[in-house]
């Protein structure tokens, strides 16, 4: 296929009429509008600009996404081109595989000022994303030196962050003005159904203010749902105080929660209370964008439909959630601000380059992600979900917070059964009763 065959002429309108992503979410808030996405990536080009069409047209607020495949996210181009010419089906959109003006002709007449798209990747060495996607008029991607390292293998933390580092300076190079080159943190969603939230909120602003100090102008920082909406309310509040308290005031900043990333409920009417509550939990607690689940998460990757009925599900949640909502926002100070002001703190004061400071934080286990497989990790973490449904550290190891004391004065660990139980506890509640969820 090709650019002349998906769409013609091909136009340069992609590089001077789309918005920054991060104005286009700012514009959304002030409005009272809360921005839904999906996850969304198919290897064919035709089904992806019919994806990305079919976003735009929801009865929503909505931004398009381009997830890549997996040979793209680990650097294997040759992998992807063999796949393309055999004609076999991708998980994702092969950026650097297919040529640029097939792009800009998948995005011509989609991207627009009402319709920003972001890159979606998981990729530790990305710098042939962004230069694929800088070369197709987009300024927007996700990830980050220790979220696109830790959990997905193997690369070395040294390795990711100088990897990082050297794309956010051509990110900020190859994004013309005035547009602004937005990064989010993938920081929130490591491993976040068994990471207490205090340690994702530190990960997410580290990475923001990493990506700051690089040359970006725009980021958003990220918190996956988890089992316990005051505990959720508390650790987004917390996202907002501490990128007001940490990020160079010239930073565009806005927050995005992920409905929950953990095992999904089986049936319908399960998955879609979650969503909802999730949508709910976005707009009591100030999140301004929503990486939106499916109903059919449980069981298979989710159709094009799928995705724009989960979209428009949410938004309709978020809008009686707002015309009958106070004032949004989490508490000033809670107990998840000071366990992340707590890591925060204890990694700016390793070293004046974050970069090696993150490096040192992680060789001594003052950052410590529980459950995580990675060489670099000190694994010696644990958490567990007390009764009330709230995470919490059952070990820390080295880091700079303590231990939770049942008021027994009995510490708690997680045992395997526990762990099968604490996975499944989510999925189990919203599928059986549904979920009220609560606002403290």
């Amino acid at each position: 296929m090709t650019a002349a065959t998906l769409a013609a002429p091909i136009v340069a309108r992609p590089t001077t009429t789309a918005p920054s992503f991060g104005a286009f979410v700012a514009r959304a808030a002030a409005a009272g509008q809360l921005v839904v996405q999906p996850r969304m990536g198919f290897g064919e080009p035709r089904r992806m600009r019919a994806g990305l069409e079919r976003t735009k047209s929801a009865v929503a607020t909505t931004v398009g996404t381009l997830t890549i495949d997996s040979y793209t996210r680990v650097g294997d181009q040759d992998a992807a081109r063999a796949a393309l010419a055999e004609g076999l089906a991708l998980n994702g959109y092969p950026i650097a595989t297919h040529p640029v003006d097939l792009t800009r002709a998948l995005l011509d007449g989609v991207l627009d000022p009402g319709f920003p798209v972001q890159v979606r990747h998981g990729s530790s060495r990305p710098e042939s994303i962004v230069r694929a996607l800088a070369a197709a008029g987009l300024d927007a991607t996700e990830g980050g030196p220790v979220s696109y390292c830790l959990p997905y293998g193997r690369t070395p933390l040294s390795e990711s962050v100088e990897n990082w580092a050297r794309c956010c300076e051509l990110l900020a190079e190859l994004v013309p003005a005035p547009r602004v080159p937005h990064l989010e943190s993938f920081g929130g969603c490591m491993l976040g159904q068994l990471c207490p939230p205090g340690l994702l909120v530190a990960l997410s602003l580290l990475e923001g203010l990493f990506f700051a100090r690089h040359g970006i102008g725009s980021v958003s920082l990220s918190y996956a749902q988890q089992s316990d909406p005051g505990q959720d309310t508390e650790a987004i509040g917390a996202l907002h105080r501490l990128a007001g308290e940490f990020l160079p005031a010239g930073v565009d900043r806005h927050v995005v929660l992920y409905t929950y990333m953990g095992v999904f409920p089986r049936t319908e009417p399960g998955a879609t209370r979650l969503l909802e509550a999730s949508a709910r939990l976005a707009v009591r607690a100030g999140a301004q964008r929503l990486i939106v689940k499916t109903a059919a998460e449980a069981h298979r990757i989710p159709t094009v439909t799928e995705n724009v009925r989960a979209l428009e599900t949410a938004a309709a949640s978020a809008a009686l959630a707002e015309a009958e909502a106070g004032p949004a926002g989490g508490p000033a100070d809670s107990e998840v601000y000071r366990e992340a002001l707590a890591f925060v703190e204890a990694v700016l004061d390793l070293d004046e380059d974050l970069g090696r400071a993150l490096r040192k934080a992680f060789a001594r286990g003052v950052l410590d992600v529980p459950y995580c497989l990675h060489p670099d990790n000190a694994g010696r973490s644990r958490s567990f979900v007390d009764g009330a449904g709230r995470l919490r550290w059952s070990e820390v190891g080295a880091m700079p917070v303590a231990p939770y004391a049942a008021p027994s004065g009995r510490r708690r660990a997680l045992t395997s059964d526990g762990l099968l139980v604490a996975l499944g506890a989510v999925a189990r509640r919203y599928d059986d009763v549904g979920e009220v969820d609560r606002p403290g």
